[in-house]
């Protein structure tokens, strides 16, 4: 493959990229003298799941471990304490210790579903920022100062605001750009809600004296199921990588035309000339959508699972909502007699809170044996029942 080939994989899908020079040099370096280089990633583990807007860049990582680079996964065990304030309109919990490790465990896991385990390097930032001291922590303190990182946005917006600011918020964008310096990175890589830390690694990497400048290339943020919120676990428009192949089957299944061609090419190992040519197909009426989402949705559930999971997970899918059948593997719960629904919809797992139960109730989405439930206090009798939430989620309830 020649280095504009590995240029242009590199590139595809990008959203901006800071230094494009250095990232050509250190690939040709590579072609050319056999050189690796450094790409860094770090990964807050506030949540246990990664879901496919983190995959979006993990497969980023890997595309440049195919043109010579050694990833630098950095698990932020220290920052995660702090939680990056990026995009909040308050002061995040700070969590403990052990929820941050086992979230970290998790995250090895799963990134290691796409990345070549031989070359990355997993780096935990509590390694040098636990010895960074008092003493060092304050000298970080003095390469920025109070009105720059006032002319952040979203800090900007909250100072006018009146909103609380804590002065551990401040801090973190200051460790993180230090994570370059420690781990002396080539390259790192970010959402584009994150250009203003990945920017401080660059500013810190000169001030300490790196020798080096990262380059920073950042990814867009994959929207959600809905199309138009970020992927999210809170927004519940996520696909876990962790979840089960028919959920995320199913789940891929309900995006719009118009979004798929976004994962298409954001989530997709396809070469953009194929994702084009399909498009094309698509418009002249040669491939219907939905032949196209299908091939989609098998191509990641394989990816996360295998292909005969994959193709199980298809023909689930295809069994649900062509002939509209109810599955044959749906969990089975036992109730007490007079369970209030919204009670029963949490136990069997269809519903995170009794009150999104009663949400989804006014909104017509929960059934029992496929008639909609009108009662959000229905207590339920004994008896045998199928609980439905939308047009996926299924339980037997036995209820004595």
């Amino acid at each position: 493959m020649s280095v504009e080939q590995a240029l242009a994989e590199i590139e595809r899908g990008t959203a901006e990229i800071i230094d494009r020079e250095r990232i050509e040099t250190l690939v040709r370096n590579f072609y050319e003298n056999g050189e690796p280089y450094k790409v860094k990633l770090g990964l807050d583990p506030t949540a246990p799941d990664l879901h496919l807007g983190h995959t979006v860049i993990l497969q980023k990582l890997a595309a440049f471990q195919k043109h010579g680079a050694i990833v630098q996964l950095l698990i932020g065990d220290f920052t995660a304490m702090i939680g990056d304030p990026t995009g909040k309109s308050e002061t995040r919990k700070v969590l403990d210790r052990e929820t941050v490790k086992k979230n970290a465990e998790t995250y090895q896991e799963q990134a290691f579903k796409i990345l070549d385990p031989e070359r990355t390097e997993l780096m935990f930032n509590s390694t040098w920022l636990d010895a960074l001291g008092a003493g060092g922590l304050i000298q970080l303190t003095t390469q920025y100062n109070v009105a720059r990182m006032l002319e952040r946005d979203d800090f900007e917006k909250r100072y006018k605001a009146g909103q609380s600011i804590a002065v551990s918020e401040f801090l973190y964008p200051l460790l993180q750009g230090y994570d370059s310096v420690a781990m002396e990175c080539d390259i790192e890589l970010g959402g584009t809600d994150q250009k203003f830390n990945l920017l401080m690694g660059r500013h810190l990497q000169r001030a300490y004296g790196v020798g080096k400048e990262q380059a920073v290339l950042m990814m867009p943020i994959l929207e959600g199921l809905d199309g138009v919120q970020k992927m999210s676990k809170s927004l519940g428009n996520y696909v876990g990588i962790a979840e089960p192949a028919k959920e995320i089957y199913a789940k891929l299944m309900s995006i719009s035309d118009e979004l798929m061609w976004r994962y298409y090419e954001l989530l997709s190992t396809r070469s953009l000339d194929e994702i084009a040519r399909m498009k094309r197909e698509v418009d002249e009426g040669t491939l219907h959508p939905k032949k196209a989402k299908e091939m989609l949705a098998f191509e990641i559930t394989a990816r996360f699972h295998d292909e005969a999971a994959a193709r199980e997970a298809a023909e689930a899918f295809t069994s649900l909502f062509k002939a509209r059948e109810i599955p044959d593997d749906i969990p089975e719960i036992p109730l007490e007699a007079g369970t209030w629904i919204c009670k029963a919809l949490v136990d069997a797992g269809l519903e995170p809170s009794t009150s999104q139960a009663r949400r989804d109730i006014r909104q017509g989405a929960v059934r029992i044996d496929k008639e909609k439930v009108a009662d959000e206090q229905l207590k339920l009798e004994p008896g045998e029942y199928i609980l439905q939430v939308g047009k996926r989620k299924f339980a037997r309830a036995k209820v004595n």
